[in-house]
């Protein structure tokens, strides 16, 4: 399943892609939740509900080409990020190969949807890009083993990081939450793709495009720590609950390396593509 959040009369709601359209899953069937984090919460059976509204003919449905997008968990209990997790990006980083996964997390009022606009801050003037793959948890779990690490995981979307680096490596003891968590800072979607569409997570081509140009293109292989090692290493830490929200670093190619450097500007696009997961498209503008 596709599932995401559209804009609808009554606010955010969870939808279901079928096609060339999007059905409101709570208009079509009351019973069910329009949310997406509670549909997850709700287990099998109700994602298998969700799954039969496809066939329903009163399905209440948005054309994709109307609909607006916002990520497709609005709500997540936590936004944990992973940095540094592709050798090569390591690499142009200055930083060591790291032994464990370095962990930061953003806020939720950093999440924005498909379409919507990236807002460069008045404060930062070295905004970067940063193309991800997103985990979604699906169920609560703590302790979790490579074995059954992956049974907990509802599904995959793109991500993009959005990075302030003066703010994340130039304030006293290097601020990487605050350069990371500005509002706006954390695109994803537009769908969330459910895992059984997913065979190989650590097997997807990964891009990032800016204004056309392609500034980052690897795959997912190249991970350090995999899905189920960061599903492994974070619920040893905390308990993982559905809705949950894993952006597990980016490859090679940040604007912040290059010679010489390139960060976001106002009028930029920026386009995440995932293979399988589809293409995260944002606007930037410069705060007013």
């Amino acid at each position: 399943m596709r599932l995401a959040t559209i804009e609808t009369w009554a606010g955010p709601r969870a939808a279901l892609q079928a096609g060339d359209s999007f059905i409101d899953i709570h208009a079509t069937e009351p019973n069910l939740p329009g949310n997406v984090r509670q549909l997850l919460e709700g287990g099998a059976d109700m994602l298998g509900a969700v799954a039969k509204l496809g066939q329903r003919s009163n399905a209440v449905k948005v054309p994709l080409s109307q609909a607006k997008f916002h990520a497709p968990i609005v709500d997540p209990r936590k936004i944990v990020c992973i940095g540094l997790n592709y050798k090569d990006h390591a690499a142009e980083s200055g930083s060591p190969i790291p032994k464990d996964p370095v962990l930061f997390s953003k806020y939720a009022t950093a999440l924005i949807g498909h379409g919507q606009t990236i807002v460069l801050p008045k404060v930062s003037s070295e905004v970067d890009y940063e193309a991800e793959l997103v985990i979604v948890v699906g169920k609560r779990g703590r302790h979790l083993t490579l074995q059954n690490a992956l049974d907990y995981v509802a599904g995959y979307s793109v991500g993009h990081d959005v990075s302030a680096r003066d703010w994340q490596l130039k304030k006293d003891g290097k601020q990487w939450m605050v350069g990371k968590t500005f509002d706006t800072f954390a695109p994803m979607g537009p769908v969330l793709v459910t895992k059984d569409e997913v065979p190989s997570p650590q097997n997807l081509k990964i891009s990032l495009k800016l204004n056309g140009q392609v500034m980052q293109n690897s795959t997912t292989n190249q991970m350090i720590f995999g899905v189920a090692e960061l599903m492994v290493y974070l619920s040893t830490v905390f308990t993982v609950e559905p809705g949950d929200v894993i952006y597990t670093g980016t490859p090679p190619g940040v604007g912040q390396a290059r010679k010489p450097p390139v960060f976001l500007k106002d009028g930029d696009v920026a386009e995440v593509e995932i293979e399988g997961l589809g293409v995260l498209r944002n606007p930037v503008a410069q705060e007013k």
